[in-house]
């Protein structure tokens, strides 16, 4: 499964592509992304890297919040994922997690915020604005 990840209209030079795999021990979850901004507000490079439950990038809402099927503080929902880490506006991760299944995760959003995720704040992180999107689909 794939989320082809498009920037907003303030960032249309971010692109890049999240797959997500099934793996004995979970859903191996990879991220190439190019265009990452580095704004005044963000002189560390880190970017919110999460899984919303909504089915759309159409505005800034449409994605709704952080995927969270059993109701769980943050960071602890299920769509809680490592920060993204900038390297001149390159990023590249690849992290294992057991806390979805692919078939749980079809649909929704992936969303990578202006700003690091604090991991304290509720009930979201305080990442900031939403500046990139993309629907997970099946291939």
């Amino acid at each position: 499964m794939t989320a082809n990840v498009r920037g907003g209209k303030d960032n249309p030079e971010l692109f890049g592509v999240v797959y997500f795999e099934k793996s004995s021990k979970g859903v191996l979850v990879t991220a190439e992304i190019y265009g990452l901004p580095m704004q005044d507000g963000n002189k560390n490079g880190f970017f919110g890297f999460h899984i919303h439950e909504g089915g759309s990038c159409a505005g800034t809402e449409a994605a709704g919040g952080h995927y969270n099927p059993k109701n769980v503080p943050h960071p602890f929902h299920a769509g809680d994922l490592p920060p993204l880490m900038s390297n001149n506006g390159f990023a590249y991760m690849t992290v294992l997690t057991d806390r979805f299944t692919l078939n749980e995760i079809i649909g929704k959003t992936v969303i990578i915020h202006a700003t690091a995720d604090d991991f304290r704040s509720q009930p979201a992180g305080d990442s900031g604005e939403r500046i990139a999107c993309g629907v997970i689909r099946s291939f």
